[in-house]
């Protein structure tokens, strides 16, 4: 029989969701809830739909409209995320969902369709040219098997946090996540999320997303949110304080999202998108962690091109240097709006 395209809608939110846990590519940035908090965090339109066959679902796509004024129109698989593209049982409904999703280019007036996969898929759509690694790495329930399976030296740094009496707390709450995390990305020259979006996660997923905080005495210094998938742990969000170099607070922090991770029975460690040749890429290949390849492949609208908002493009330089000079009171009012954009 051949498949059927479907909106997604309250009543098939938990099949979805049951599918996507079944599928071994499945993310835990496929599951439905994104879909209403993509919505109310940045009000975008979002086209989230599912393939029916004889009653049962056989595949999905998360799919989102992404629109403002500074950085086009675009359908992305998934905004926000660093995973996405159709879930299919089978070449046909691949094809199916590609197809569903490249026929709203005319009628959404975006310029492309982005879909993100974390595995290789067979598609004839464009491929970007390498860019985006994942990282990702089997964890043991001894502590002292995973610290001997880091690296000697990014090892000694982990001891250091520890020999600085480093302490971690396991908080729900985002609002001191938030101020570290926004200091952070604006010394980086990076806008900020708001406040409300932060909110919005750790309420939509509640139960399967926490709050790692590292304590410097009674200082908070690092903070980063983490999202639970079957036996995944994905730390997601996350940052420190200038105070969090000197006393190897963020290289603690990590260790200690996969310490509490391993005791709650969880084996493998997401460290999540990278871009080559980057702080970040350097810092997750020094754990030990092998980059893997993500695909991003894409579908255009005649005339257009593969989106390149990502801060190595040489005209965000003069941007990027400014947002960092930035009190941090403004780049905080000032980023919501603009990260939007950047999905």
């Amino acid at each position: 029989m051949s498949v059927t395209i479907k909106p997604l809608d309250d009543a098939s939110a938990a099949a979805w969701d049951a599918f996507v846990e079944s599928r071994p590519d499945g993310t835990f940035f496929h599951r439905a809830p994104w879909a209403p908090l993509i919505e109310k965090a940045f009000g975008f339109r979002t086209f989230y739909c599912y393939a029916e066959r004889d009653g049962c679902i056989v595949g999905v796509l998360p799919l989102v409209q992404v629109k403002t004024l500074l950085f086009g129109n675009a359908l992305t698989s998934t905004p926000f995320c660093v995973y996405g593209g159709p879930l299919a049982a089978d070449t046909e409904t691949y094809a199916a969902l590609a197809a569903y999703a490249a026929a709203l280019l005319p009628k959404t007036g975006a310029s492309v369709v982005e879909f993100r996969h974390r595995d290789d898929v067979d598609s004839d759509w464009i491929d970007r040219p390498d860019l985006y690694v994942t990282f990702r790495k089997a964890i043991a329930a001894d502590h002292e098997q995973n610290l001997k399976a880091i690296p000697r030296k990014q090892r000694a740094m982990v001891r250091k946090g520890i020999q600085n009496g480093l302490t971690s707390v396991v908080e729900h709450d985002p609002g001191r996540l938030h101020r570290i995390y926004a200091e952070s990305v604006r010394n980086l020259g990076t806008p900020v999320f708001s406040t409300k979006f932060f909110q919005l996660l750790m309420r939509t997923f509640a139960g399967c997303a926490d709050i790692v905080t590292i304590m410097h005495g009674e200082t908070a210094v690092a903070s980063v949110m983490n999202f639970y998938f079957r036996d995944e742990v994905l730390p997601y969000y996350g940052g420190g304080t200038m105070a969090a170099r000197p006393v190897a607070a963020n290289d603690f922090m990590y260790w200690e999202v996969m310490r509490r991770a391993a005791d709650r029975g969880y084996r493998l460690f997401d460290f999540g998108r990278s871009k080559l040749g980057t702080g970040a890429y350097a810092f997750k290949h020094n754990w030990g962690f092998e980059a893997a390849k993500l695909r991003y492949s894409y579908c255009l609208a005649p005339g257009a091109s593969i989106p390149d908002h990502n801060p190595l493009n040489p005209k965000y330089a003069l941007f990027i240097a400014a947002w960092k000079r930035l009190p941090l009171p403004v780049a905080n009012l000032l980023g919501p709006p603009i990260v939007r954009g950047l999905g």
